[in-house]
């Protein structure tokens, strides 16, 4: 026990109910954690009706946000052993989220990210995230599949990381990662399904596109930099 499921939530009423519904068949209520991040629609009284736990933003702060006010409550839980992240909006099944937990309940892994089947997702989408991966694993020296997957699963350990560490937007992810990485502990990446909910315009996906690569830039250099300077005190 002491594993659980969140949910960060904003405006999901045509979608948490079926996303909810999928995770009780699976796993008990008490196991299920809903951050409702400001919405203004019935979602949280749709969840309500699910009696899982449920923690509420009066305001609307950001997916980040509520990921990290969603750890910080099962940090405060003692038998708080991992957590899956899972979107509300069924772009992830909830079996693969559980799935994600069985690398930390063997001990391989302290964080696991799914990677997906590049084949199956809209060519603007992998076009960034071939781009994103590759400057990615060039300047941290990794060889992950896939550096922006929503579906996250962590344990106690780095979750005490990632919740002072995170960051918003479309960042998130290697926001994530990076965390991980600088802290040495254990990454692992297992292959997910994606259906994707929600389509963007050209100019919004190329700012996204350059956004997220100027991050991994500057984190990835400094990241070198700070290795190089450590190899010549040495």
């Amino acid at each position: 026990m002491g594993h659980y499921l969140l949910f960060p939530a904003y405006n999901e009423e045509k979608n948490i109910g079926e996303v909810l519904k999928e995770a009780v068949s699976l796993v008990p209520k008490n196991r299920i954690v809903v951050v409702d991040d400001g919405s203004t629609d019935r979602t949280e009284e749709i969840v309500k009706s699910f009696r899982v736990f449920l923690v509420s933003h009066s305001i609307n702060k950001g997916k980040a946000e509520a990921i990290k006010t969603g750890l910080k409550f099962l940090l405060k839980k003692k038998d708080f052993k991992a957590v899956a992240i899972c979107d509300s909006d069924g772009q992830y099944s909830v079996k693969d989220a559980l799935r994600l937990l069985e690398p930390i309940k063997n001990g391989k892994a302290d964080f696991v990210m799914g990677f997906r089947n590049f084949k199956n997702i809209p060519f603007r989408h992998r076009l960034g995230n071939i781009v994103w991966r590759s400057f990615f694993n060039l300047l941290f020296g990794t060889k992950f599949f896939d550096t922006n997957c929503g579906l996250m699963a962590m344990n106690r350990k780095a979750a005490k990381i990632v919740v002072n560490k995170i960051h918003g937007g479309y960042i998130l992810e290697n926001s994530v990662l990076i965390a991980i990485l600088k802290e040495g502990l254990k990454a692992d990446q297992i292959p997910v399904e994606v259906t994707y909910k929600r389509k963007r315009g050209l100019i919004s996906g190329i700012r996204i596109v350059l956004g997220v690569l100027i991050f991994i830039l500057q984190e990835g250099l400094k990241h070198r930099f700070l290795q190089l300077f450590a190899k010549k005190k040495k």
